[in-house]
């Protein structure tokens, strides 16, 4: 992992918000991500894709669902810096809501979507 690439997609703010979510989950569909994040489908998908490119998180595809993880095979380092922002951040601005609301998601029996 390019630390520059890295650095640049945690400065976009919904990229970041995105990477604090997945940091925390084994996996989120991109409906979960989208009600999370209160916006739109296309935003979401094209900022997932980003940082799909940036090799960042993975996706898989189940039915009509795309489901994305952070990349388990990123260097340790990498997984670090990804960690320790979510926690820094978790508590402040959109990144505490986002988690409420993932939390909080209609049709998520156990935690995970049912949509």
């Amino acid at each position: 992992m390019d630390p520059i690439q890295l650095f640049k997609a945690l400065s976009d703010p919904t990229r970041l918000r995105c990477l604090s979510l997945l940091i925390g989950q084994d996996e989120l569909c991109v409906c979960e991500l989208t009600h999370a994040l209160n916006l739109p489908q296309p935003k979401v998908s094209h900022h997932l894709a980003a940082l799909r490119k940036a090799a960042l998180v993975t996706d898989r595809k189940a039915g009509l669902w795309i489901y994305y993880r952070i990349n388990p095979e990123l260097e340790q380092w990498s997984i670090k810096v990804l960690r320790a922002t979510a926690e820094g951040i978790q508590g402040q601005g959109p990144y505490a809501s986002d988690l409420l609301a993932l939390r909080e998601m209609p049709n998520r029996p156990g935690g995970v979507c049912s949509a």
